[in-house]
Parts: structure tokens; C-alpha cells; sequence
């Protein structure tokens, strides 16, 4: 990459433009020099938005799923084609170690390559069919069935910082799939991999015009051009989504929005658990806390023992936490990198002071780590912090704040009710992972932590080395929460297609019905 600032490019009905002066400066979070600025100040968002719908939208809804199936597969090749150079954009910008900037990138390569396979089994098909066909009357000839409908507007993906490659193209795989053209606002901090994906795309034209659109910058009026048919997609902090849900236009346009926000997401270790279920909780934990510097939406904040356990628990957590070292990320030795930057670092220390109040710190804490030719006035570094509670009821920060790096704070419980109504506490999470060997408490715990969380991972010795991890969403399983967490739903396999369609009753005569089936995939 050369040395002088790259100026990102919006690519907005049907071509590329830049913004005027300078919004925003991509920081490289080790380095502190600039990478690159970027800027929408000037751009007709209200045009870019129409030719979207006018130009991309009719494009899509014309292909059956299995012909916009394959247009995803071949946005898929061009990254994979391209994928050498992303690993030091997602280094240089995002702090990335390769593990990291792999789990990234490959993250939403793999996605694209899911929703590819998943559409070509939906055949000729441009409809969904819900249910099957219900009499309303005495005449058998009249009918009603539930169709989805690909909507007729736009796809607004707005992003978060630390996801610029998955966040894009699994928000991207889905929406393409249901014939919805997609307008992605990065966040734009760490927009570099996202605009280079993006116009590695377009240089390729995989895809019909107005089928993918970028935004890199702020948002501007956006919002205020988004109409009744469009669908907003927004992954960030709950502050930013209240923001978007009490939107003057938004509202009275009645917008469909989906939200996936703050998630303090919890690991249990259950009662009389085993030696091997023990080990496979703290290996969950460490990676969980270190893995992208803790910036994963899904990753493990509060860990649960029994209070008999505890002090095991914190010695061993604290020997492999020992062994992460921290460093510029194009270090082989390195095993963490900074967070993406210092003002997300001040935002991690702000949050680890308002727990430590409550806690003790075991290691780590709310100052800047020292490390060998890492200048602190200019790098984002926060070190692995783990703490610990004496009780976790007499607390609260720690069941609201959720600090996005690598912290997080043991809780002891007494027993099982406890544990379940302190993990519940988090008031609505994305996901939380249960360990042991008792299968009747593993039943338990899905009946009580089901309604406050959108997934559970259950561990027990046999899947140990098995499962895909507390904190890697999978998109055939649903990825969302309620709460806190946003109330949100996306992927899911098929199901993540619902986003983008209008479910509508259509009533008639039986043979008119048959012909509408016959244009449909049956979901049930």
C-alpha cells in the first residue's frame, strides 16, 4: 500500500464518487499513521437510493432464486481471487492478527459460498410459500396461502467497526438471495477492506447494476430518504439504534428495521461438572476474551462458576491469559492486537473502571499496556483484563455494561436457580455457552435461558473439540437476541430470507392458487 492517504470512494448510482474534504481519518491502531480518509459530504443519497431500486431491484426480482444463487457464488470467487490482499488491509487497519483477519474475511467468503449452495436448492422458484393452502368457506374451490414476497425497495446495511468483510456479505448473501438491492454504510473507521472488497466486486460486474451499492462515510440524510419498502439492517451500539428507531421518517414511514445491538453474553460452568467439561470452559473463555482484541458482538463478557469453583476457575483462566502476547500483529509471535482504535480504546478502559468498582481486577485493567517498540501516545492497545465479583447479585455493572474488548468477570453462584436468574440479568443476549456432563441440567438451562438469549451453545466432553465455538455465528443458525440485544433476527439458513420479504395472505380459487404454488419453494 503506498504511504500517502487513500481517499475511499462511495460507489453510488452506478459509479464511483467521492465525497467532499475529509469526515473521517483511517487510523492504522498500532502504527498511528493514516491510512486513508473518507468522506459523503456532498453525495445525493436520495439519487443513489432511487437508482438502487429503479435499476437494481427489478433486475434481481426477475432472476429465480437459483439464478441469483449463482450470483452470489460468483461474488464469492471474486474475493476468494482476491483474498492475498485483504489479510494486510484487515491487519493494518482493523489490528488483525491472521487468525483474526481470517475469521473476518473468510467468515464472509464462507457465507456468500452458504447462501450460493442454499439458493440453488430453491430451483426456479421467485416466491416463498409459508404454509400450506387453508380453506375459508364452504366452496373448496376458495382458498388463501401465505406467500413471501421479495420487497420492493432497498437493503440499508449499516455495519459496525469491527466486522468490515463478514458484516458486509452476510447481511449482503442474504439480502442478493431474496432479490433485495444492497446499500452498505460501513462503519468508517475500518472501511479500507470493505470499499477494496466492494470494488473488486464491481470491477468483476457479477452483479446487475444497482445490485450493490457503498457508502463510506457518514450517513448524512439517509435516513431521512429511506421510504416504506425499504428494509434497514443495523448491527452497533444500542445508543445508535434508538437513534435509527425513533427517526422522525423512519416512523412515520413505518420502516422495517432490524436491530443487533449490546450483548453481554454469558459462559456456565454447571454444577458437578466434570474435569474435561472444566477444561473445554476455560479454553472457551481465554479465546473468547482474546480473539479480535474481545471485539466480537458474541463475544463471552460474564463467566459463571460455582462459587466452590471459583478461585480454580481464575487460576487457570489466568495462566493461559499469561501466555497471550500482545504486539503488532505482523509479528508471528503475536497472539492479540490492539483494538481498532483509541477511541474505542478509551471506550473499552471507560467500561473496565465502571466494573472494577464492583470487582476486583485480576489482571489487565483500565491503563495502556506497555510493550517493546509500541508507542502508547499513538497505539489502542488494552491488555487481556479479567475480574472477578464476590457476589454477583449485589452487583450491577457488570450485568449492563458490556466492555467491547478483551475483559471479562467472573461470577460465582451458589446454585443452580441463582446462576440462571444472574445470567438472565444481561437483560437479553446474543448467545451464552453451558458446560458440563448432566443432560437434565443442560434441559434446564435451555428452558430457562432460552427466552433471554438467541442461541446456546451447549458443550459437553463429546463435542469439546467439535463445536465451532461460543463466539462464530454460523449462518445456518440464527443469529440475533432479544432485549438489550435488539430483538433482532438474521440468518438462519432460509429463515434469514424473511427479513427481506413481506409475508401477505393471497385468497382465491383453488386453481389460481395451484399456479402461484407452482412459482414458490415451500417452507414447510
Amino acid at each position: 500500500m503506498s504511504n500517502a492517504p487513500q481517499a475511499l470512494e462511495s460507489y453510488l448510482s452506478g459509479a464511483w464518487r467521492r465525497g467532499d474534504g475529509t469526515e473521517t481519518e483511517l487510523v492504522d491502531p498500532v502504527l498511528g499513521n493514516v491510512l486513508a480518509t473518507a468522506s459523503a459530504r456532498g453525495l445525493d443519497l436520495k439519487a443513489a437510493l432511487d437508482y438502487a431500486r429503479k435499476a437494481g431491484g427489478p433486475a434481481l426480482r426477475a432472476l429465480s432464486f437459483v439464478e441469483r444463487a449463482k450470483l452470489i457464488g460468483a461474488v464469492a470467487d471474486v474475493l476468494v481471487a482476491n483474498r492475498a490482499k485483504y489479510e494486510a488491509m484487515a491487519i493494518a487497519n482493523s489490528g488483525n492478527t491472521k487468525i483474526d483477519a481470517a475469521i473476518d474475511i473468510d467468515g464472509g467468503i464462507g457465507t456468500l459460498k452458504y447462501y450460493a449452495r442454499l439458493g440453488g436448492s430453491l430451483g426456479g422458484a421467485t416466491f416463498l410459500l409459508d404454509e400450506k393452502p387453508v380453506r375459508l368457506a364452504k366452496a373448496e374451490n376458495f382458498q388463501a396461502i401465505h406467500l413471501l414476497a421479495p420487497r420492493h425497495g432497498v437493503a440499508v446495511h449499516i455495519n459496525a467497526f469491527n466486522f468490515p468483510s463478514w458484516g458486509l456479505w452476510e447481511k449482503a448473501a442474504v439480502s442478493l438471495l431474496a432479490g433485495v438491492p444492497v446499500f452498505a454504510k460501513p462503519a468508517s473507521s475500518t472501511a479500507l477492506l470493505t470499499h477494496e472488497m466492494v470494488r473488486d466486486v464491481i470491477a468483476a460486474k457479477v452483479l446487475p447494476d444497482g445490485a450493490l451499492n457503498l457508502l463510506c462515510g457518514s450517513a448524512g440524510d439517509l435516513l431521512d430518504q429511506v421510504t416504506g419498502d425499504d428494509v434497514i439492517a443495523f448491527t452497533g451500539s444500542s445508543e445508535t439504534a434508538g437513534r435509527i428507531l425513533k427517526h422522525p421518517n423512519v416512523l412515520a414511514r413505518g420502516v422495517h428495521v432490524n436491530i443487533e445491538a449490546d450483548s453481554v453474553n454469558a459462559a456456565l460452568l454447571g454444577p458437578d461438572a466434570s474435569q474435561a467439561a472444566f477444561d473445554a470452559f476455560i479454553k472457551e473463555v481465554s479465546r473468547e476474551m482474546t480473539v479480535k482484541a474481545g471485539q466480537k458482538c458474541t463475544a463471552i463478557r460474564r463467566v459463571f462458576a460455582p462459587a466452590a469453583q471459583a478461585d480454580a476457575v481464575a487460576e487457570a483462566l489466568l495462566v493461559r491469559l499469561k501466555k497471550t502476547t500482545l504486539g503488532d500483529p505482523r509479528n508471528e509471535s503475536t497472539r492479540m492486537g490492539p483494538v481498532v482504535t483509541r477511541a474505542q480504546q478509551a471506550a473499552a478502559f471507560d467500561g473496565i473502571g465502571k466494573i472494577a468498582r464492583e470487582a476486583q481486577v485480576l489482571t489487565g485493567g483500565a491503563t495502556a499496556p506497555a510493550i517493546d517498540g509500541i508507542d502508547p501516545a499513538k497505539s489502542a492497545f488494552v491488555a487481556p483484563t479479567l475480574m472477578r465479583l464476590a457476589d454477583g447479585n449485589s452487583a450491577n455493572a457488570v450485568h449492563d455494561t458490556e466492555v467491547f474488548g478483551p475483559a471479562a468477570t467472573i461470577i460465582p453462584y451458589k446454585n443452580e436457580t441463582e446462576a440462571f436468574a444472574l445470567v438472565a440479568r444481561g437483560g437479553g443476549s446474543l448467545v451464552a455457552s453451558v458446560y458440563g456432563d448432566d443432560r437434565a441440567f443442560f434441559a434446564r438451562a435451555v428452558a430457562e435461558l432460552g427466552p433471554s438469549h438467541g442461541r446456546l451453545l451447549m458443550v459437553e466432553p463429546s463435542i469439546a473439540d467439535a463445536h465451532t465455538g461460543h463466539g462464530i455465528v454460523m449462518p445456518q443458525c440464527h443469529h440475533g437476541g432479544p432485549g438489550r440485544a435488539g430483538n433482532g433476527e438474521e440468518l438462519g439458513g432460509l429463515h434469514g430470507l424473511r427479513l427481506y420479504h413481506q409475508r401477505l395472505a393471497v385468497q382465491g380459487s383453488t386453481d389460481l392458487l395451484t399456479d402461484l404454488q407452482a412459482k414458490a419453494f415451500a417452507l414447510h
